[in-house]
Parts: structure tokens; sequence; C-alpha cells
């Protein structure tokens, strides 16, 4: 069994995305711990967001204080459902979570089922729940788990790391040449990709870039590649480099049967559905551009981004280094295009209120600096009370969100106040 831990900002993200899968019938609410229940058993955002809101009201310090687990046993196991709470309530304990409330999902979506939790790391208190060696204990009670149920264990491209090491290319060290051919040599053994913007993608984290070049050889066409060292901003940083000098592999005729080669293998690969849940995941548990990239790159994703002059983001591709394989986002679904990431990271900082956005009041948003296409992307604002009565729950949670900025102006004057009194102090002189 594979456990995925994401970090997140966004409670509210986190819980539509597996709710979505509940409502298109693809997943069940299997199990609920310490979680606010509803009189007819049914369960919503807002609903399950409220038993997470004091948690996240106490907390001061921690940038990322969602947690998104997903528990993936081999496609060959049959898990029943109890299995699969008796499995979360264990694996949270082992990690410490189990005093948390915490919501699981089992998922269906795909030729496996697995299931998700989404909890938070800080206590009541506001206290981060320690979390040193995370990886390590996820993998000791995976281990564990596998005996316990008899399931299948985790082995082979999921379990070890690839032993080869590709380094990036450093043009200040010289030898720029062996520092490529030590890179795009093994390349096409490791990673699939299928055409050349998609190897571009994989060759810009190790700072080359290949280009086609085209001429006439005893009249007729040919077409090869020659490669280029890039510095850490993408600049070209030396002299084109003819294919040839890294051997066939390298070669313009080898990267086209290899380009058609991917295509099949990828298409035909479970992969893909693995790969967009775990992007998914990440896009809704984050807010920001680099938090979304960095909890990707902790799961061995990389994400490559292209933007014009003007910074617009036309093209995104997704390196799988677990899988071996190269996605561009247009691959994976419409909803992962380049489009997508440019509306929702296009001035995130006008359109993102302030404070904590999980915990506004009143059921409507603050007024943005800005129109944009969609204010409530998740559904968050979606339950209404009734006229005449009042959600004392939503009341608390708008005073969470809001008492900081209505005291900001009291708060000035009390400094005002202070800093005159040391100017005071500061001028009488000292009794002789």
């Amino acid at each position: 069994m594979i456990a995925k831990i994401a970090h997140g900002e966004n409670i509210t993200g986190a819980l539509e995305y597996n709710q979505r899968k509940v409502e298109q019938e693809n997943g069940t609410v299997l199990f609920t711990s310490k979680m606010v229940e509803s009189l007819d058993g049914s369960f919503s955002v807002a609903q399950l967001r409220r038993s997470f809101a004091p948690y996240l009201l106490a907390n001061r310090k921690t940038e990322k204080p969602v947690i998104h687990i997903s528990l993936n046993p081999d496609p060959r196991d049959k898990v029943s459902d109890e299995a699969f709470i008796e499995m979360a309530q264990k694996y949270m304990q082992h990690m410490g979570y189990g005093e948390q409330p915490f919501v699981v999902f089992k998922h269906t979506d795909i030729n496996r089922a697995h299931c998700h939790i989404v909890t938070v790391c800080v206590d009541e208190h506001g206290k981060k729940i320690p979390d040193t060696f995370e990886r390590r204990r996820s993998m000791e009670i995976c281990r564990s788990l596998e005996q316990q149920y008899g399931l299948q264990p985790a082995t082979g491209q999921h379990q070890q790391t690839d032993d080869r090491l590709f380094r990036s290319v450093d043009h200040q060290k010289g030898d720029i040449k062996s520092q490529i051919a030590a890179v795009v040599r093994y390349l096409p053994e490791r990673y699939h990709f299928q055409g050349l913007g998609a190897y571009n993608a994989l060759l810009s984290l190790y700072n080359i870039t290949a280009e086609e070049v085209k001429g006439e050889l005893a009249g007729k066409v040919k077409s090869g590649l020659v490669y280029i060292a890039l510095d850490g901003e993408g600049n070209k940083v030396s002299n084109p480099f003819k294919a040839s000098l890294f051997g066939k592999k390298a070669g313009h005729a080898n990267m086209e049967v290899h380009y058609t080669r991917s295509k099949a293998d990828m298409k035909e690969s479970d992969v893909r559905s693995e790969t967009k849940r775990t992007i998914e995941v990440a896009l809704h548990s984050t807010k920001a551009e680099a938090t979304f990239k960095q909890q990707l790159k902790d799961q061995g994703i990389d994400t490559v981004i292209r933007r014009s002059a003007e910074g617009r983001i036309y093209g995104i591709t997704f390196v799988d280094h677990t899988h071996g394989m190269v996605w561009n986002g247009s691959q994976l679904g419409k909803e992962l295009s380049a489009n997508t990431f440019n509306t929702l990271w296009l001035d995130t900082s006008l359109q993102q209120p302030s404070g904590k956005d999980e915990l506004l009041p009143g059921g409507q948003p603050p007024e943005p600096v800005r129109p944009i296409e969609s204010p409530d992307p998740f559904g968050f604002f979606q339950e209404e009370v009734p006229a005449g009565i009042i959600d004392f729950e939503q009341l608390i949670e708008g005073l969470g969100g809001w008492l900081p900025e209505a005291g900001a102006e009291s708060m000035e004057e009390l400094q005002f106040s202070r800093n005159m009194k040391k100017k005071k102090r500061r001028r009488q002189k000292p009794e002789m």
C-alpha cells in the first residue's frame, strides 16, 4: 500500500475535491472522527468545514495547516469498507493525528478503490502536531498494515527511486559537452514524452534545451537536433552541440520513434488518472503557484510553466518522476490546461481576500478589489441561514475572520500614543 501525504492551506478546496467525487457517485464518506454530524446523515462542504474551524482559528504560525492523505492499496487487493475504516484509524493514530477531527472518503473513480483522509495538523490550541520523520513513519505503518490485512507489498517503481542520478548542467564548471551527454543519453530510457515540447520541458529541469534544425543533403531535406546549455534563468549559455556527439539515442530519428512509442504506452497506462488525481489534490489544497509546485515536487512531480513576455501562462507540463512520464496539462484534462492556471494565478494578490478566507462571515465574500469570474469557486458560501435564525457557529467563524481588521485603526492609535510617550521620555533631561 502506498500513502501520499500533501500539506496545504485551503481546507475548503480539499473537502470540495472529495465531496465532488461523492456527488458524481465516484465516492462515499466512509467514516468521520470528532466531526459535526447532520441529523439526516448527509454531508456538505460547509458542514464538514465547521469541525475544523476552531483549530484553524486557533492556528497562528503554521502556514500549511491542512493535511490531505491518500491510502492506495495494490489493484489486486480487495479491501472492504470495514477494513478501509480500520486501516485509516490505525494510520492516523500512528501518525499522531488520532485525536484530530478527520473525515475518510472512499474513491472509486479508477480501477482500484482507495481512500482519502482530510484533517488539520494543528491542535485545538493552535499548536502544530510534530511531523518529524513523517515519511519514514508513514512507510512503517503502511508495511505494518500490509501484514495485518494481507495486502500486496509495495514494491517496484513506487517504493524504489531510480539509482541513476541526473545532474543539472552547470556551465560555470566547464566541459559542458560531457555534462549534457550524461543527461541526454539516458533520459529516453527513463521517461516517456510525446513530442519535442514535452522533451524540452523535461530537459529544462537539467538546464538543457533541444532545437530542431533542417537542411539539405544530396537534394533531400534532413532534420536533426542540437542541444544547448542553459543557465538557471533559462538563458542559452553555450554553442549548440550536434545530437550525433551523444549517440543515436539522443538523435532526431530515435526521438521520433520514442515519441510514437511513448504516445501508445501513455495512452494504455492507468497512471494518467493517478497523476491527474495527485495534481488536482494540490490544486485544491493550495492557493499560490509556489506552494502548488512545492507540494507536487514533494510527491515526485515537477511543474514546468511557460509564460509569454507579458507574463501570461501559455503552457504547463508535469514531469512525473515516479512513473517516468511527462504530461502536458491539457493531456490530463481541460481543467488542468494552461488557461486554468493562468486565470487562477493571475494577480492572486488582488483576488485573494485578506485573512483566512475559509472563515469569512455571513455567507458572503468581502468585495474584491476587482471583479473575478468566480468569487466562490468551491461553493464555500452555498448554505444559507433562514431569515430570523442566527447561526452562532457562522457568527463565531465570522468574528475570527474579521476581528483583526476591525481593530486595526484602534491598534494604530495605541501604537502612536506609545511612540509619543517614548519621545517625551527622551526629551526629559536626567536630574543632576
